[in-house]
C-alpha cells in the first residue's frame, strides 16, 4: 500500500433512501455496503464503488464508463 495514497472517500451524497432492493437511491450502495463501509479497506471500497457504478448504469442514472 502506498502510504501517500488518499483513503477512498464515501460516495454518500446525503440523499439517503433505500429502495425496495435495499439500495440507496443516492449513492447506489446496498444497506450492507453502507453499514460495512467504515470497516472496509480501500480495495474493498473500490469494489463497492465499482458495483455502485454498475447499479447506477443499470438504472439509467449514469452512462457506462463515466
Amino acid at each position: 500500500m502506498n502510504p501517500l495514497a488518499k483513503p477512498v472517500k464515501s460516495p454518500c451524497i446525503s440523499v439517503c433512501a433505500l429502495d425496495e432492493d435495499d439500495v440507496c437511491t443516492g449513492c447506489q450502495r446496498t444497506a450492507v455496503e453502507i453499514t460495512q463501509w467504515g470497516r472496509m479497506n480501500d480495495d474493498q471500497r473500490r469494489d463497492v464503488l465499482r458495483l455502485a457504478h454498475e447499479r447506477a448504469v443499470a438504472q439509467g442514472l449514469m452512462l457506462p464508463g463515466v
